[in-house]
């Protein structure tokens, strides 16, 4: 009897666990908000391009509003907005995920495995993520696209990484410092273990919700930062993104001319994306930091009034 009872108490264990797991997930309301929205941002920017015309082609209609034809207008030249805002929220999904997986790879060097290694090895590399952390990031980016003539989503994605990568390192340094005396890290390296293998079992797992949380704020970084330079004029050459979409909106006069669907469609996406990615950020500083989470839960619960307060609350209005 006990031979059959105890695989169904194990099973009925893990399915609970499941349970309260997605039931946590569905009650994190800002959560699920980013990921509907985001989620349905980067579905837009993966199969629009496919359904949509050649944003570079010219039509006859120039600066024609919504209509049959045209879903989203046509631009000063004829071209359709639909497929410049497809093909545009492809290019800065590419920025973002580009430097997201770069600023991943480069914090986790430095912060991660300099501060596992310790010695002249954290020292060196906590110098060299210093001194990347007093750069200004911004007007290096500038100087940088300002004085490269031809400049490709990839030269772009590398110089917003590279500017973007020293605040993570940071953070992942300082909580790699704190996992790395813990007593179970202690244990294995008594044990003989390898320090590789203790690097990737031990300490990596536990940095994976900060990673996503990196990896996040650096997307919104990307992003953002895209689109600062396009709209200057200084993004990527002969590719379309939501700053390139708002670029040639300004030099079209488009603001003066009332052509509205010319610029509301990529910066309602670039707010609504960069907001989505925030929420999933918040989230997952909850996720990372208990105490975070219950100063939300009773700041959430102060916000409900009971009944009484409610009538309290209007008898003293009156």
């Amino acid at each position: 009897m006990t031979m059959t009872t105890e695989p169904a108490a194990t099973t009925t264990e893990t399915k609970s666990t499941s349970t309260i797991a997605v039931r946590r997930f569905a009650r994190n309301g800002k959560l699920v908000a980013g990921l509907v929205i985001g989620g349905a941002i980067v579905l837009f920017g993966l199969l629009g391009p496919l359904v949509t015309q050649d944003p570079s082609l010219v039509h006859d209609q120039g600066l024609t509003g919504p209509g049959g034809d045209h879903w989203l207008g046509t631009t000063q030249t004829g071209q359709d907005v639909l497929a410049q805002l497809a093909h545009g929220t492809r290019g800065s999904l590419a920025v973002g995920a580009i430097v997201g997986v770069l600023t991943l790879i480069l914090s986790a060097f430095f912060g991660v495995v300099g501060a596992y290694a310790g010695g002249w090895v954290d020292e060196a590399f906590s110098l060299f993520t210093n001194i990347m952390l007093v750069i200004p990031g911004l007007p290096l980016v500038i100087v940088i696209s300002s004085y490269v003539p031809d400049k490709s989503i990839w030269l772009v994605s590398v110089v917003l990484a590279i500017t973007s990568w020293a605040g993570s390192a940071r953070v992942l340094r300082g909580y790699t410092l704190s996992l790395r005396n813990r007593d179970y890290v202690l244990a294995s390296r008594v044990a003989g273990e390898k320090r590789r293998r203790i690097l990737a079992v031990e300490i990596l797992p536990n940095l994976i919700p900060l990673f996503a949380s990196q990896v996040v704020f650096a997307v919104i970084f990307a992003i953002l930062g895209e689109a600062g330079l396009s709209y200057l004029g200084l993004g990527a050459s002969g590719s379309f993104t939501w700053g390139t979409m708002l670029y040639y909106a300004q030099n079209g006069l488009a603001l003066r001319l009332g052509a509205w669907w010319w610029f509301v469609p990529p910066g309602l996406l670039l707010a609504l994306f960069g907001a989505a990615l925030s929420l999933i950020n918040f989230s997952i500083d909850e996720i990372i930091n208990p105490k975070l989470r219950d100063q939300t839960r009773a700041a959430r619960k102060s916000w409900r009034m009971s009944r009484e307060q409610l009538s309290k609350a209007k008898e003293a209005t009156l």
